[in-house]
């Protein structure tokens, strides 16, 4: 029984039933403290160097972009401004109905193409045709921006996976073998992450989260789901060497710990002014930015 009782002198003790549970009340919680700090756990045995890309801090979001120009995000001419400024790039890949490699932000063409289809139900052939919002920048092959860039500035890749299927994984890969620059991936799909985790692990990899709930980036997503990638509860799967957190959430308690006690450099996305990149240069490593040039 968890009970109280009297030794010889009259004092009160506890039984041994009140004393285990009492034992069972605190030990729990330092369970569940482990497991949650292996579960947000980054790589720590073999993380490659992240060097390369720590020295261009700074890095322009889907190119020196800005959609009121004849440069909109992720054309030919915002990269080759970005080059041209020295800045680091932060750009996306995704697959076309026959498996080309474009780079192209969203699923939907709707919002820079004004046309309702997704990119990966139309061709490399049909998508040539677009043009980007009111320019006659067309979307790019990943290859031709490989081309363009050729190693003079260090590219972040993000991995845009519609669904469970890797096959932009090992298309891209296999391009990127063969470029002679400095890059790393990264990914908001853990299963692009975990695909670099178990077939190039020498390659730097990194998750991409925020807080969906507060942003309303929810979909159908389940809140299960959201909250586990809100709180980077995928690190024990995919093992991440880089964070990569929106920085209007830079508290969250995940992201401080893997940078502050795993040591795993943190990446802001997305800053947009002079005085936010002040306001944060403590709290990240590197930054993708747009709207503004930094100083």
């Amino acid at each position: 029984m968890y009970m109280l009782q009297q030794n010889r002198n009259g004092v009160l003790i506890m039984g041994k039933g009140i004393s285990k549970f009492i034992k069972k009340v605190m030990f729990a919680p330092v369970v569940t403290g482990i497991g949650y700090l292996f579960a947000i756990m980054p790589r720590m045995m073999g993380r490659p160097t992240f060097e390369l890309i720590e020295k261009k801090r700074l890095y322009a979001h889907r190119g020196l972009y800005d959609n009121k120009t004849d440069a909109p995000e992720n054309s030919m001419k915002a990269f080759k401004k970005a080059v041209d400024a020295g800045f680091g790039i932060e750009l996306d890949v995704q697959l076309t109905k026959d498996e080309r490699v474009v780079v192209f932000h969203d699923f939907s063409l709707k919002r820079m193409c004004n046309v309702d289809k997704k990119v990966n139900e139309l061709t490399y052939a049909e998508l040539s045709k677009l043009t980007l919002l009111d320019t006659d920048c067309r979307i790019p092959l990943f290859e031709d921006v490989l081309e363009l860039v050729n190693g003079k500035v260090p590219l972040i890749i993000e991995y845009k996976l519609p669904s469970f299927k890797t096959d932009v994984c090992e298309i891209v890969d296999e391009m990127l073998q063969y470029y002679n620059g400095s890059y790393c991936i990264e990914s908001f799909h853990p299963m692009a992450v975990l695909w670099y985790r178990i077939k190039r692990p020498e390659v730097v990899r990194g998750i991409l989260s925020s807080d969906y709930v507060a942003t309303g980036d929810v979909e159908d997503n389940s809140p299960l789901v959201m909250s586990m990638s809100k709180n980077l509860l995928f690190n024990f799967i995919i093992r991440p060497d880089f964070v990569a957190y929106d920085s209007r959430f830079f508290t969250n308690p995940s992201r401080q710990i893997c940078k502050k006690w795993f040591k795993a450099p943190s990446v802001a996305w997305t800053i947009k002014s002079q005085k936010e990149l002040e306001l944060r240069k403590d709290d990240y490593d590197v930054f993708i930015f747009e709207g503004f040039i930094p100083e």
